[in-house]
């Protein structure tokens, strides 16, 4: 089972490094790609190095959690993900933004699997 989870994990932990990478590189391919336009001067400053810094801190929390077998890297991209989709359906709820139901499905999903994976990665708590 913990070798089934963690290529489950793997998968997006991979993900999130090369979009992270790509916003370092690609930011209008992928700010195109999540919806949006690039903003100019310190909004494009702002996009590229927050969104940067969510996945690669995302995918490499992930992967350190998977090498290392420590739950607590899974801790922080479960909390990123979560809110993530929690900010996304405030946005529609208040601020009258789309409702992005694969994205939001997609992180929490993304968000459980890591919080199922901190319990049973872990091969005991005397490794912690």
């Amino acid at each position: 089972m913990r070798a089934v989870l963690k290529v489950v994990l793997l998968l997006p932990g991979v993900l999130f490094v090369v979009m992270g990478v790509r916003w370092l590189v690609t930011p209008t391919d992928m700010s195109s790609e999540l919806g949006f336009i690039l903003a100019d001067g310190i909004g494009r400053s702002s996009q590229v190095g927050d969104f940067a810094a969510f996945f690669l801190t995302a995918g490499v929390c992930i992967l350190l959690g998977i090498v290392s077998g420590r739950r607590y890297w899974f801790y922080p991209p479960a909390l990123l993900l979560l809110l993530a989709a929690t900010g996304r359906v405030l946005a529609w709820a208040l601020h009258d933004a789309a409702f992005t139901a694969d994205m939001i499905l997609f992180e929490l999903l993304v968000g459980i699997l890591l919080l199922v994976g901190s319990r049973w990665i872990q091969p005991s708590e005397n490794s912690a």
